[in-house]
Formats: structure tokens, C-alpha cells, sequence
């Protein structure tokens, strides 16, 4: 709205002072001591004063009610008619804009975090396994709820969220303070998604939680030491052929054991093209018995120029006509699933390196990659990669997103993994 040059003048210019509102009286009548621009103090027959700025909007004079004096003085009247009139001149009507402020602050006392996170969970829970849904229940309540349920969810701090995931570590639960502190942030995100909160104080606290517990799942973090493992590996005498290339394959696309091993031929893809790939059927993957079932959650890897090298040398050497690396007893069946890590036994490699180490080595070495490239969003990319999902094994895989990225990844790993390595060609008969 465009005032008058001579509006600023009168507006700023105000008639009422401190002094005069204080020594106000009351009449037989109610009467109004005029400021300036709409604002004016009302002083009643009972002795109350309050200050009420009229204005009008769509052709309609009302009256907003700013507060009483004296908790509300001269120079905050003023300030408040001006903030008033700033909705005003943005097509809001500050009535409607004050009734509408007291319903969010009044509901989001309502909104305590318990009282959020039962919602979120009676949503998530169909989703779940219902042991595991439990589960996740009775974390909160042992452990969340009798510290900041009772808060607005709107008022959690994250040092209140790091209060209560610090009272887990005390008992030496590490690994459970992580996962809590994840359901915490699934209900903020949650939360945010509703319109009931804004913020996420339990996503800025990750990186304070102390480190895990170590995992009887030994890994090699370093690349160099990465490449020595695979060549004592493939230098064991006798070793069956198919083995020298699952671990191989194992390596590159850092899959879970038991999904490799259960690798068949009819589930790679493009392997001549541009865009190869592994695509996994859900029900071999991580999931609920529901999801299993469920085509919708099958999960692509994207594969590199190295990966595709060893499918193909296992496709040419296998004479199975379904499984990529055929047991070595019997071809109709795959290898079992403690035969890699009796290779890595054979190779030396006890307590410093297991098959399932593998994810661990790619997860600890692109997200130092990330980091030092300055990509921070790479690391939710590597995650998606492992076929890590919100709490756990239960959401629903997305097998496109970031698959431009997810193949630069795969191929930067290759690179820095195979470097000085003979090809799998080499590894069979």
C-alpha cells in the first residue's frame, strides 16, 4: 500500500506521551487518548487502559486490541501498530493474524513430544515388523519420554536431546543410543513434514554421540592394505575358481555375502551397454517378509568397468545355467555361505578382515573421499549404495535415485581398489 509523503511525518509523530497516559482518569464514560496513525489508548469508566489501533481492510474499519498499559508503554504500542500495519500493507489482516498466532502457540502446547512420537509411530508401525516396531516403542518410552515427552516439541533443544541419548551411553549401550537417537530425528522429521515443528535439534547432535562399539565384523580401512588383502586372497593355493572371483566381486560392489553368493546370471543387465547394473529381486534383500514380496523393493547396483570384467569371466567359467558362482560340489546349488570366509581364514586375514568387511572398507574411505572433496551429499548417495534405509531394513528402495552418482562412485572405488591388480580373466581356469 502506498502512503501519502506527508504520511510518514504524522505517522512517526507521536502526541501521546508516558505522562499523559499515566495521569489519564476515568470519566463517566469510556474516552480515547489519540497517538497517531490509528493507535489510541482507550481508557474505561473502571480505571483500565488499553491500546487498540483502527484500521480498515477490504472497505471494513476494524480494531485490533494491542495490549493494556502500563505492561504495555508508549514506545511498544507504537512499535506494534507498526509491525500491524506491515501485515496490513502485505494483504494480511493482523486480527485474524493474532488469533491465528495464539491457535499455533496454544496447539503446540498441546503438541508434546510424546504425544508427536505416538502418532509418528502408530503411522510407521504398519510398515514394520511388528517385533520390531516394539522395539522401537519401547526405546522411547525407557528412555526419551520421561525426559523431554512432556516438553512442546517445538521447545526441544539438542542439548536436551543429547541429555537424554548421553543417560543410553552411561550404560555403555552405544550402538543403542545411535538408533534412538535416529528414531528421535525420524519423529522431528516427521514432525517438520506435519507442519507441527520446524527444526531437527536431534540431527545436529550425531556427530557429539560417542563412536560405536567395534563389530566382531573386522575391516581394513586403508586402501593399500585393501589392495594387499585381495592379492593374498587370490594367491591361496588350490583355491576354487569361483571363489577368487565372488570375493573379487564382493570387493567391488560391497553387496551383502549372502546376496552374492545367491548372484544368478539372469539378474545382470547391459553388461555390453552403458548403464550396467545388478538388479537384486526384494526377496533376497534385507527386508520384512512383506517386503519381500513386494517387486517394488528390489535393489539395482550399478556396475563398474572392473565389476563387469568379473561377472563376465564368471559367466564364461561357470557351467551353471542359473548361478553365477556354482558351489563346488554341487553345480545346481551356489557356493555355501562359509566359503569365503574360510578363504579370507586361509589367506591370513583372521581378526583383520571379514567378507562382510567389505562395506565397512567402502563406507569408511568414500565418505573420507566426500569429506575431503567438500560432497556432503554423497554421503546419504554412499548410504542408498550399502542399501542403508531409515531405521534399518524397512524402507522402500528407491533403485533410480542418484543413479547417475551412485555409478561415478562405484567406478572411483573400482579405480582406487583394482589400481595394479590383474584382470579376473586371470582367475579362472
Amino acid at each position: 500500500m502506498q502512503r501519502p509523503p506527508l504520511w510518514g511525518l504524522v505517522w512517526g509523530l507521536g502526541l501521546l506521551t508516558d505522562a499523559a497516559c499515566r495521569k489519564a482518569k476515568p470519566g463517566e464514560k469510556d474516552r480515547k487518548l489519540t497517538d497517531s496513525g490509528g493507535l489510541y489508548l482507550l481508557v474505561k469508566t473502571s480505571g483500565t487502559k488499553s491500546w487498540l489501533w483502527k484500521y480498515r481492510i477490504h472497505g471494513k474499519e476494524k480494531k485490533l486490541t494491542i495490549g493494556r498499559y502500563p505492561s504495555v508503554g508508549v514506545a511498544d504500542a507504537r512499535r506494534a501498530r507498526d509491525q500491524a500495519r506491515e501485515l496490513l500493507d502485505a494483504g494480511l489482516d493482523p486480527s485474524a493474524e493474532k488469533k491465528r498466532s495464539k491457535v499455533m502457540a496454544a496447539t503446540a502446547a498441546l503438541d508434546t513430544f510424546e504425544r508427536v512420537a505416538r502418532a509418528w509411530h502408530e503411522q510407521r508401525k504398519a510398515t514394520l515388523a511388528p517385533r520390531y516396531a516394539q522395539q522401537i516403542l519401547d526405546r522411547l518410552e525407557a528412555d526419551v519420554f520421561p525426559r523431554i515427552g512432556a516438553l512442546p516439541i517445538t521447545s526441544v533443544t539438542p542439548p536436551q536431546v543429547l541429555d537424554a541419548i548421553r543417560a543410553i551411553e552411561t550404560r555403555g549401550a552405544r550402538e543403542m543410543a545411535h538408533r534412538v537417537r535416529m528414531h528421535i530425528s525420524d519423529v522431528f522429521v516427521w514432525g517438520i513434514a506435519s507442519g507441527i515443528c520446524e527444526q531437527d535439534p536431534a540431527a545436529v547432535i550425531r556427530k557429539a554421540l560417542k563412536p560405536t562399539d567395534p563389530k566382531l565384523r573386522p575391516a581394513i580401512l586403508k586402501i593399500e592394505q585393501l589392495r594387499a588383502a585381495i592379492t593374498k586372497t587370490e594367491a591361496v593355493p588350490d583355491i576354487y575358481w569361483a571363489t577368487r572371483l565372488a570375493s573379487r566381486l564382493l570387493a567391488l560392489t560391497a553387496a551383502r555375502p549372502g546376496v552374492l553368493r545367491l548372484a544368478e546370471r539372469s539378474e545382470f543387465e547391459q553388461l555390453d551397454g552403458k548403464a550396467p547394473l545388478w538388479r537384486i529381486p526384494a526377496e533376497k534383500m534385507k527386508l520384512t517378509r512383506e517386503r519381500k514380496k513386494d517387486a517394488s523393493f528390489e535393489f539395482v547396483i550399478p556396475l563398474s568397468r572392473q565389476a563387469v570384467a568379473v561377472v563376465k569371466a564368471a559367466m564364461e567359467a561357470s557351467p551353471s545355467p542359473k548361478w553365477l558362482f556354482p558351489g563346488v560340489g554341487d553345480r545346481r546349488k551356489p557356493i555355501s555361505d562359509s566359503t569365503l570366509s574360510g578363504h579370507y581364514l586361509d589367506a591370513g586375514l583372521r581378526g583383520r578382515h571379514v567378507p562382510h568387511g567389505w562395506r565397512a572398507s567402502f563406507s569408511t574411505i568414500m565418505n573420507e573421499r566426500a569429506a575431503v572433496e567438500d560432497r556432503e551429499r554423497d554421503r546419504e548417495i554412499i548410504d542408498l549404495m550399502l542399501a542403508h534405509v531409515p531405521d534399518g531394513v524397512e524402507a522402500a528402495y528407491n533403485r533410480a535415485a542418484y543413479m547417475p552418482r551412485r555409478r561415478e562412485l562405484a567406478q572411483a572405488w573400482a579405480d582406487l581398489l583394482m589400481e595394479g591388480l590383474p584382470p579376473p580373466d586371470s582367475l579362472t581356469p
